[in-house]
């Protein structure tokens, strides 16, 4: 715990040092007044009380109460400030982190667990530090000055009381053990409530229209009661160890009385200090008990500090060189790619495109379209050959160079929840609002946002759910346009669009690869007849290489493909 507490104090360690120093000063604060208390007692006992002196020690001690107020804003406000310092920072450079991992990084995890890392763990961490670290601290002091105050009043009855420390360290060491083994089953618990509740809501138009909200439910539902039995294990089973220590505190009290009532008896203890012993002894145990409790949440914290320090470390890409290639022509290399490493998605695939020409990929679903533009924008690696961008292997370039070079238009569009003039300077953040329009003058978009109450200003909702799906795309044509990228990747931007709203789209996307190097997955064969060539892609591997003229005359699968279209484009219900 200590280990990862420290690399997060390294995001502010200013506010760290300046935290724990006022934790310092407040903890003294709260236990000089006690040695005041002493005194005040052994004057009141004294044969001859001098009210002078005492009205002295009261005058003193409630100058030490309104310094300690003070103190105590004073760090409230710089514990909090540091907490939410550090939970910024640590939210700031997972975001930062999380662009810099491959693609395979989210294959690999669920998303929803990186969320949960993000939001719930951070959260976690910024709750219970913030309300835990300052009482912890302070006890911690608080205990220490307590315990010389009555070490030096009577080290045998102080070291009846301290000798419940050990013991309740074994206990708490148990309750730790059980608290770090419940503790994951709890988040894992958690992680899975919210994955299924993401899933119910997500396809719970799927879910009515097959009748099955009662059969989907029962896995929401089930996940629910395994989220409120991993609740109540984290707090129920390391509980009677924690009461345990309770009971030690309580019979070493008494074990301390019992002595001071037979010293007393024998001559060998002033009243005044068993007095002093019996306010103070209980008073020792009350920080005690806030450093059990709180060492217990720190530690269930703790594993949440590590789930995030464990995604902060997951390895990045490469940064590459600073490399930026000349020219813009696109060229693979006897490339092999597989996801899992099981599994072979491209074999020995070579093939190159000019710059400035237009290259359409084709085949049936799964045949590697899609992953070979992913590997050209370097979301995956290849696992052996080259992808090269005007000659340059895209191992060798960062990758901050190489999506600066690209602009991508997909066939599913995400938008953010914010105004189609924001979503479209989303593609260049330092473009003028001429720019703006222009790009969105040649995407089509002002033809239908202007009939909006709003016009551009319009907001689109999370992911677009306020637009149709041929608006989506051109505000997201609007985007590369804006962008101006040397190279543009396709993903049939026409595939899942009305007639009307296709033709928009296939003008929209004439003005964007002017004098582009365009890659294009083509699911719809009459949209790439002007390709310059045509890749014919099968279970990873390249069948055949030409233009739409040369492959309609060959016998193949190209071939086959166009057939079946022109025979399915005659067909009626």
């Amino acid at each position: 715990m200590i280990k990862n507490l420290l690399y997060t104090f390294k995001a502010a360690p200013d506010r760290v040092r300046k935290s724990l120093l006022l934790e310092l000063l407040q903890g003294i604060l709260i236990a000089i007044p006690t040695g005041f208390l002493l005194l005040v007692i052994e004057e009141l006992f004294s044969p001859a009380p001098d009210l002078q002196r005492l009205w002295t020690y009261v005058i003193i001690m409630t100058v030490l109460l309104l310094l300690q107020l003070f103190l105590a804003t004073k760090n409230i406000v710089a514990s909090n400030l540091m907490t939410y310092t550090l939970s910024t920072n640590l939210r700031i450079r997972l975001g930062q982190h999380l662009q810099k991992l491959s693609m395979g990084t989210y294959k690999q995890r669920d998303p929803g667990d990186i969320a949960a890392v993000a939001l719930q763990d951070v959260a976690n961490f910024e709750i219970i530090f913030g309300h835990t670290i300052g009482a912890l601290l302070g006890a911690v002091f608080t205990t220490i000055i307590l315990s010389v105050f009555l070490l030096v009043m009577d080290w045998r009855m102080a070291l009846i009381l301290l000798a419940a420390l050990p013991l309740s360290w074994g206990m708490i060491r148990m309750a730790d053990l059980l608290i770090v083994k419940e503790g994951k089953k709890h988040i894992q618990a958690r992680n899975e409530t919210g994955a299924r509740f993401l899933e119910y809501v997500q396809g719970i138009r799927h879910i009515k229209s097959y009748g099955l909200t009662g059969s989907r439910f029962a896995s929401l539902e089930k996940a629910l009661n395994d989220f409120r039995k991993a609740s109540i294990r984290t707090e129920a089973i390391p509980g009677p160890f924690l009461l345990t220590v309770a009971i030690f505190f309580e019979l070493f009290f008494l074990a301390m009385v019992y002595l001071g009532m037979l010293r007393l008896a024998g001559g060998g203890l002033s009243g005044s200090t068993l007095i002093a012993f019996l306010i103070l002894g209980y008073r020792l145990y009350e920080p005690l008990k806030i450093i059990m409790m709180d060492y217990v949440l720190l530690r269930y914290m703790n594993i949440s500090l590590g789930r995030v320090l464990e995604l902060l470390f997951v390895p990045a890409q490469t940064a590459g060189s600073k490399r930026v290639p000349e020219k813009f022509d696109i060229s693979f290399e006897q490339v092999h790619f597989s996801y899992d490493d099981q599994n072979p998605v491209l074999q020995d695939v070579s093939f190159s495109l000019p710059e400035k020409s237009m290259l359409a990929l084709v085949g049936p679903s799964g045949s590697g379209k899609t992953t070979i533009t992913s590997l050209i924008a370097r979301f995956w690696e290849a696992n052996a050959g080259a992808v090269k961008i005007g000659g340059i292997d895209v191992k060798e370039m960062s990758p901050d160079t190489i999506y600066e070079l690209i602009s991508e238009v997909f066939q599913d569009v995400y938008l953010f929840d914010d105004t189609i003039y924001n979503n479209i300077r989303f593609g260049r953040m330092d473009a003028s609002e001429e720019e703006i329009l222009a790009a969105a003058e040649k995407a089509m978009v002002l033809d239908f946002s202007f009939e909006m109450p709003e016009g551009l200003q319009t907001r689109t909702g999370e992911g677009g759910n306020r637009l149709s799906g041929g608006q989506k795309q051109r505000i997201s044509i609007a985007r590369a346009l804006l962008k101006n990228a040397p190279i543009i990747l396709l993903d049939e931007a026409t595939a899942s669009l009305d007639p009307e709203n296709e033709i928009y789209i296939q003008q929209a996307i004439q003005e964007l690869v002017k004098e582009k190097t365009v890659v294009v997955i083509a699911h719809k064969l009459a949209t790439i007849q002007k390709a310059n060539a045509i890749l014919v892609l099968n279970s990873g591997q390249v069948l055949q290489y030409g233009t739409h003229e040369a492959l309609i005359r060959r016998d193949g699968l190209y071939r086959r493909l166009w057939d079946i279209q022109q025979l399915a484009g005659g067909w009626s219900v």
